[in-house]
């Protein structure tokens, strides 16, 4: 049976006054030796204790002051995720500072909205490219990290602002605003969520109640998503408050710096552990082919049974000698869990990593909720949801299915511009209507449908989710990409695009040859694909299946904003890009 509303533990306490500024100062001078980050260096990491990271944070915080940084002003900060990133982040927060994040991938043009909505009053980019960005859109002062922006800044404070610094993290109240943080802007224009200082300590400490058996002290975690997302930040400040050693690639190639750096925790979205699969997978070529389907299937038979037997652990205990050992190898071979969020994680693979004996815990959650609303845990795990709620969080299903969500970590309203209000047009009382339609089983675990701004309504009235749809047309080697459209039309279809690698491997087995125009389009690979759409099918309606498909020529790219920085579909540009090929189908 399923549940109309449920609610987590009972939250775990934090002190009245408590903010994360305060916290780290305060763990700093109880386990100054404590080593918390490894920054890249010439050769493998160079540790950073917390006596090391507060005086680096407060120095450069000083900079921020004597620069003109005063409590309440933004201060914009724009680049790739390294070490920087956090520190100038401490360092806006503790002068009394609103950190506004925005992605290095973003546009000009998306800066300017961004920076003109917000107010920055100062600047930081990574390097002289983004900087040159950032001055288009209008900023007015950047800092260049390339450039010794923080050495820079840490010249400027000196030991004259030390002590206002210290005065500000003491005067930080729980309800001022500590970061705007925009969405990634999927169904129409980025809107800034305004996040607090109790929403950011307020989750953290939920977080760790919740995940304590997965974010122990002593572990690590190597930093490869976007720190301008809120999933990544908020787990960071995680780690940083739980202990763990967070740190940060070195070379344009992550794969290997996961190898070398050996985290114990993993923080992916689920693309990132698509690509750890496809790695592996692409190494079975030839006759190690078939062993490697077979190592997966009993795998997967494993991981999906309740009780496996005698000869399930024996099938396992095999295939795990022929591939699973190799993907913890791939991943630095002392990874003992992983959390995924941003986007659903197809069940097939999160079986796969529970098989190589790596439990991907999925999550739940928005930038509006600070991130984490739900999350599965090493003792309460359930493969295909996206787990129970953290402490203090409520989750209620509203009458259609719509996800509403209360608790310390919900914030309180969007930003509006000049005049520093709120927008609280999605809440319903105290409770945050998110947008997303689910379900909560018996025991409280949530399953997420879809968007509910994504669902598509047939012409015939039908209502369809895309995304189980798409995912299962994706668990397909071949396929990259599937957007599923219809909305308004008579029936379902699909666009589909496909792996490079999979399709030249697809095409010498079959011995098809041609440019890759021609083999993208042959009648086997179209068969290939319909046999993916097929498996899709079997699990809804034929009023909710996809009738038709075509394959594109291209991948979604997030240069042409069809995909958000954490690889999310933004539907209504691709519909757009892809208009032709769409009403091509229904012609």
């Amino acid at each position: 049976m399923s549940r109309a509303q449920v609610r987590g533990p009972t939250q775990a306490p934090i002190g009245t006054g408590e903010h994360l500024p305060g916290r780290f100062v305060y763990l700093a001078d109880r386990s100054p030796d404590e080593v918390v980050l490894a920054e890249p260096a010439h050769k493998g990491w160079r540790d950073v204790t917390r006596a090391e990271l507060n005086e680096r944070v407060l120095a450069v915080a000083a900079g921020l002051v004597a620069r003109g940084v005063g409590p309440g002003d933004r201060v914009a900060l724009m680049s790739p995720t390294r070490v920087e990133w956090t520190i100038a982040d401490l360092a806006i927060l503790s002068a009394g500072g609103i950190t506004i994040p925005l992605y290095d991938t973003s546009s000009a043009g998306q800066c300017r909205r961004i920076l003109d909505d917000a107010g920055a009053k100062l600047a930081f980019a990574a390097t002289a490219e983004l900087a040159d960005r950032l001055e288009d859109a209008g900023a007015s002062e950047v800092l260049v990290f390339d450039d010794s922006g923080l050495a820079e800044l840490t010249d400027d404070g000196a030991v004259e602002f030390t002590p206002e610094v210290g005065r500000r993290i003491g005067n930080l109240r729980q309800d001022d605003i500590a970061t705007v943080v925009y969405t990634s802007g999927t169904t129409g224009g980025p809107k800034g969520c305004v996040l607090t200082h109790r929403n950011l300590v307020w989750t953290v400490r939920q977080t760790q109640a919740h995940l304590h058996a997965a974010i122990g002290q002593g572990g690590s975690v190597l930093q490869l998503l976007p720190l301008a997302h809120i999933f990544a930040r908020l787990i960071q400040f995680v780690c940083l408050d739980a202990g763990l050693r967070v740190g940060f690639v070195r070379t344009s190639e992550p794969a290997h710096d996961i190898r070398a750096f050996s985290p114990t925790f993993l923080l992916a979205v689920p693309r990132l552990l698509e690509k750890v699969f496809e790695s592996t997978r692409a190494r079975a070529s030839g006759v190690r082919r078939p062993l490697f389907d077979w190592a997966v299937s009993a795998g997967q038979d494993w991981a999906g049974a309740d009780r496996p037997g005698p000869l399930l652990r024996t099938r396992r205990a095999a295939a795990d000698l022929l591939v699973y050992r190799q993907v913890r190898n791939a991943l630095g071979g002392r990874v003992q869990y992983g959390m995924s969020g941003g986007a659903p994680l197809a069940t097939e693979l999160a079986r796969f990593y529970q098989a190589a004996r790596i439990p991907i815990l999925e999550g739940y959650g928005l930038t509006e909720t600070t991130a984490p609303a739900t999350v599965n845990t090493p003792g309460r795990q359930r493969i295909g949801t996206v787990g129970t709620p953290l402490p203090g969080v409520e989750i209620r299903i509203d009458g259609d299915g719509e996800i509403l969500v209360r608790g310390g970590n919900v914030f309180g309203g969007y930003h509006r511009g000049g005049d520093q209000q709120v927008d609280r047009s999605e809440f319903d009382d105290d409770w945050f209507r998110t947008g997303d339609l689910g379900m909560l089983d018996d025991a409280g675990f949530l399953r997420i449908h879809d968007r509910k701004k994504d669902l598509i309504v047939t012409a015939n009235g039908k209502n369809v989710a895309p995304a189980p749809l798409e995912q299962r047309v994706e668990s397909s080697d071949i396929v990259s990409q599937a957007m599923v459209v219809g909305d308004r039309r008579p029936f379902v279809a699909a666009l589909v695009t496909l792996d490079d690698d999979e399709l030249r491997a697809f095409a010498e087995r079959h011995g098809i040859d041609g440019d890759p125009e021609g083999i993208r389009h042959h009648e086997l690979v179209r068969r290939e694909v319909q046999r993916a759409v097929d498996h899709a099918n079997e699990h809804v309606s034929r009023a909710e299946s996809i009738r038709a498909f075509t394959i594109l020529d291209r991948q979604f790219t997030e240069s042409d904003q069809e995909l958000t920085p954490i690889l999310k579909l933004r539907r209504s540009k691709i519909a757009e890009h892809f208009a032709k090929e769409i009403d091509a189908i229904y012609a």
